[in-house]
């Protein structure tokens, strides 16, 4: 799972509280969507998106099947939300329009220590292209903050993910990676007001929705303070393939206290 804000702007309690705090989730069941998934495809297990701080894992995903419809509300639709620093909106990624400016963002040292995806513009493309050609079950998007792409965001169901083996998820558990590309834009708080922002969307247009989830690098100390300051909450430290993560929770309930 790539990092949540590879920027260094951005994503402590021990491991113990945090399990105490997920102690309500252990009576997971299977999200309909996936039953269904595994049903269709005759019981192969479909792909999933994996990746990590190490390097991206992502695999192929599961070709689109119109007759499931949308597995995340049609981010495409949701408009923009009003922030301090400017009207953003997340904008679902075009390769033909936007893979150039993704591809330069990732080969800056700061997100590439991260993400891992330097390199030629395929490198990227072969990142991006499972994403828009699958089920709909991570969405990639601009950040466009005042008329102006600045960052990178990947929309996705925390529940349908690999991350949902490491932790007790819910069905609809919705989660959030990003990175803010221009180094000018680092380092002054816009990272937590675009990440309310963000999260914020989520939680009003999936209404199936109770949580949006993170899970930034524990070493991205900004990451993980630019989420506390968005209103999410540290849940866990969490195990991961490639790395080891703050599992960072915004709840439904808490997001007018938070």
């Amino acid at each position: 799972m790539p990092p949540t804000d590879a920027s260094t702007d951005a994503g402590t309690e021990p491991a113990t509280a945090g399990a105490a705090d997920c102690e309500d989730t252990l009576d997971l069941r299977l999200p309909d969507e996936l039953v269904a998934l595994i049903a269709d495809c005759g019981g192969r297990t479909a792909s999933l998106t994996s990746d990590g701080p190490s390097g991206p894992d992502r695999t192929a995903a599961a070709e689109p099947d119109p007759a499931r419809g949308d597995l995340l509300d049609h981010v495409a639709t949701w408009g923009p939300a009003t922030t301090d620093a400017g009207v953003f909106q997340l904008v679902p990624v075009r390769l033909e329009r936007d893979l150039a400016l993704i591809s330069r963002w990732m080969n800056d040292p700061a997100v590439a220590a991260f993400w891992e995806l330097a390199g030629p513009p395929s490198v990227t493309e072969a990142h991006l292209r499972p994403q828009l050609e699958g089920d709909g079950r991570s969405v990639p998007c601009l950040g466009v903050l005042s008329g102006t792409p600045m960052s990178y965001w990947e929309i996705y169901r925390a529940d349908l993910d690999p991350l949902a083996r490491h932790y007790p998820a819910r069905p609809h558990d919705t989660g959030i990676h990003l990175l803010v590309g221009a180094v000018a834009d680092r380092g002054r708080g816009l990272g937590s007001t675009l990440l309310r922002a963000a999260a914020d969307l989520v939680l009003d247009h999936r209404p199936s929705c109770a949580r949006v989830v993170a899970e930034p690098d524990l070493r991205n100390t900004p990451s993980v303070s630019a989420f506390l300051s968005a209103g999410f909450r540290y849940a866990a430290e969490v195990d991961l393939p490639d790395k080891r993560a703050a599992l960072m929770v915004r709840d439904r309930t808490l997001r007018a206290v938070l």
